[in-house]
């Protein structure tokens, strides 16, 4: 079905291959690089990683502390938490290694149409948004990059027929060198700091997915997020924001009030992935897609009502911007869990809005002073509950919250303090709350 993914199998037979990470997302692409022949490396920091499967697959393990040491290989594959200018890459391109990505080989063999999209808020969203679209619309879809499955390993299924909506982070678009035919930023705010030497290289990354487009490529921006509508591309450009609305109306298609999800920023998402498929597929899909789509998990996610109480999962906030988006979308009184690791971005904007918008601030995690400093730095600042961890901070929202509130999770913070990743995060506060329904709980 697909000729060149044939093709690029065989040319790995007999190579030497390193896989840099053994997480959930490699391992389809490692058990891929063993099937079509290579002699692969896997390097983990990890020193216990469960090692059954890949020595029946003859995968030679370097783990631990040092296992960046001497890297090397015909093809090495960068994860995309680890930056492209580490030292051992470096090293191992002066060598004679061709370190490249699993999206960068993807993106080279995809036969189809993608739609790309990347943004500092709503990417996963936007992304889903698309993609359903495009189904609705009569084609078959892939969706993937830094949600759901590899995409590399399914390339050989695909045809020119289909279409793929792809979203891509920052850390993955730093060396990229390919960009989709249609190419989405929702956004642009401070995000990642921890990892980006600044600001100006978080939006070089962004900006890369517009860098290598053809004359008949589209770009597609937010002309109300000054950051995002400076930026260019190198084919058409289209913007979705609020001019596109007029009497309740977006671009003269969309009733406003048919959209289920809550907030201006998912109207804007909405906006964002219509603007990207209009004209490819039917105005009736894009409308059959947007009446039935109710969100993604750990996004604003209504989880229950619990003795007239509402909980939100909103565990994707991991920044103050994302928070700041999702207060605006809950009207009423919020008793906001917020802290977790910070990205080096500063809670001062999300810090003026609490004293209109929360009612309590319970905090958790490493970064739970530096938010409490912000915070008491604004006038008439909420009460501010300290707690040891998302257990303590359920416990003490359902004792204070009164009947018509929402206990909202959008912490403004990574997880990586407590947890694996924000879903992790997300699945424990769901199952907290459940807990609250159980006998052994108030209600």
């Amino acid at each position: 079905m697909n000729p060149a993914f044939d093709t690029y199998i065989q040319s790995l037979a007999g190579r030497d291959v390193t896989v840099i990470g053994a997480g959930v997302s490699n391992s389809p692409l490692i058990r891929m690089l063993c099937s079509a022949g290579a002699r692969v490396t896997v390097r983990d920091r990890n020193p216990a990683l469960p090692r059954e499967e890949w020595d029946i697959l003859g995968v030679v393990l370097r783990l631990g502390e040092d296992y960046l040491d001497h890297v090397g290989g015909d093809v090495v594959f960068r994860t995309p938490g680890m930056r492209p200018d580490h030292p051992a890459l470096e090293s191992a391109r002066a060598g004679g290694s061709r370190v490249t990505s699993e999206m960068e080989e993807f993106f080279a063999l995809c036969p189809c149409p993608i739609f790309g999209v990347t943004g500092s808020d709503g990417k996963t969203t936007t992304t889903s948004l698309i993609a359903d679209m495009l189904a609705d619309g009569g084609r078959t879809v892939h969706m993937g990059g830094n949600i759901g499955t590899p995409l590399l390993t399914r390339a050989g299924e695909m045809s020119p027929l289909d279409a793929c909506a792809v979203e891509l982070s920052s850390f993955q678009l730093m060396d990229l060198t390919r960009s989709p035919h249609v190419a989405v930023i929702t956004n642009l705010s401070p995000n990642h700091l921890d990892w980006h030497r600044d600001m100006d290289e978080y939006t070089a990354a962004k900006r890369r997915l517009l860098d290598f487009q053809s004359a008949d490529d589209f770009a597609v921006l937010n002309g109300d997020n000054p950051a995002t509508a400076a930026l260019r591309g190198r084919g058409q450009t289209k913007y979705f924001g609020g001019h596109t609305l007029h009497d309740g109306v977006i671009d003269g298609l969309l009733p406003i009030s048919d959209i289920r999800l809550p907030g201006w920023y998912n109207v804007e998402n909405v906006m964002a992935a219509m603007t990207a498929v209009r004209g490819t597929v039917s105005d009736e899909a894009i409308l059959e897609t947007v009446r039935n789509f109710v969100g993604v998990e750990h996004r604003n996610q209504w989880v229950a009502t619990v003795g007239g109480v509402h909980y939100y999962n909103n565990s994707i906030g991991s920044s103050p911007a994302r928070t700041v988006a999702t207060l605006h979308a809950h009207v009423g009184r919020v008793l906001l869990i917020a802290g977790g690791r910070d990205k080096k971005v500063p809670f001062d904007e999300m810090a003026r809005l609490l004293p209109d918008h929360v009612k309590v601030l319970l905090l958790i995690g490493e970064a739970a002073s530096q938010i409490e400093a912000a915070v008491r730095s604004v006038p008439c600042c909420p009460p501010i509950v300290r707690c040891e961890g998302l257990a303590e901070a359920v416990t003490q929202a359902h004792k204070l919250a009164a009947q018509g509130d929402t206990v909202l999770l959008s912490p403004a913070c990574t997880a990586f303090d407590q947890y694996r990743n924000f879903e992790e995060r997300g699945r424990h506060f769901v199952d907290l709350v459940g807990a609250l329904h159980r006998p052994d709980g108030k209600d």
